[in-house]
């Protein structure tokens, strides 16, 4: 199995993630009829999907396009006084602050899950394991509806917990360093993060709650609802979809092997 894909970077302005369709072996793929459940009747969610950084236009050989993820600024809430001017401010200059990403560090758990990349979960009675192949994030989610932990120490991916409610796996998610770049700008347009309406930076105060559960035998709904008092007045929701690839599975991803834009300067391939 292979994929091909190209990642630049413009210094001080935006990333632009540039991908050609993932490409698969072709394989004979029998359908599903129905929802797949565990021994205990929940949905099983197991597989490998291509979430919401993907259009979800399956072609021949299982394959699907990448997209760039852009949130639709009137679903957003209002913004706070202070959260106006932190997403509105400029970028600096320095990639540590403008794009850590840019020097392989993580991207944060919103920016993460909604690459383009593939990402597979694995379901057990009382955990589920989430896997993104984009630098080989692994999250491992309780289910018995235990609280979060106390005195949490901030991190890219934050402390995520889980319960069900019904058929739909709902995760709630604190504890998140606050984070700067946006990586959702399209190239060329240079308005305000603010008024673009697109989100990827956040405060340290983001509560992030995905409430996943299938819509077909292939397809999920995934949910996202943004919480950040120091950003927005209110919590706000997304709503998205993942689709279950079959014939795909979690490829090495290694961020300084073949970077074509080391600290900003891009250079082709060799």
């Amino acid at each position: 199995m292979t994929r091909h894909f190209s990642v630049a970077s413009l210094v001080g302005v935006l990333l632009v993630f540039a991908f050609v369709p993932r490409i698969v072996r072709a394989q004979t793929v029998t359908p599903r009829r129905d929802i797949p459940r565990t021994s205990d009747g929940k949905p099983d969610f197991t597989g490998v999907y291509a979430g919401p950084g993907f259009a979800h236009q399956v072609g021949p050989g299982d394959t699907d396009e990448p997209r760039i993820t852009i949130y639709d600024r009137k679903k957003m809430a209002p913004f706070t006084p202070g959260g106006q001017a932190f997403m509105s401010r400029k970028l600096s200059g320095n990639l540590l602050l403008d794009d850590p990403t840019e020097r392989c560090l993580p991207n944060g758990l919103t920016r993460q899950i909604l690459s383009p990349y593939a990402q597979q979960w694995v379901q057990h009675s009382k955990f589920i394991v989430n896997i993104t192949e984009y630098m080989h994030f692994v999250r491992v989610i309780p289910l018995d509806g235990r609280p979060h932990r106390k005195d949490i120490e901030p991190t890219w991916m934050g402390d995520s917990v889980g319960k069900w409610e019904g058929d739909t796996l709902v995760i709630d998610t604190i504890g998140l360093k606050e984070w700067h770049f946006d990586a959702t700008q399209n190239a060329g347009n240079q308005v305000s993060t603010a008024e673009r309406g697109t989100q990827s930076w956040h405060s340290d105060q983001m509560h992030l709650i995905e409430r996943l559960r299938y819509i077909d035998p292939v397809t999920l709904s995934y949910q996202i609802t943004f919480e950040d008092p120091k950003i927005w007045t209110a919590p706000w929701t997304v709503d998205l979809q993942m689709k279950l690839h079959p014939t795909w599975n979690i490829l090495e991803f290694v961020c300084e092997e073949n970077n074509r834009c080391l600290n900003g300067k891009c250079s082709d391939l060799k």
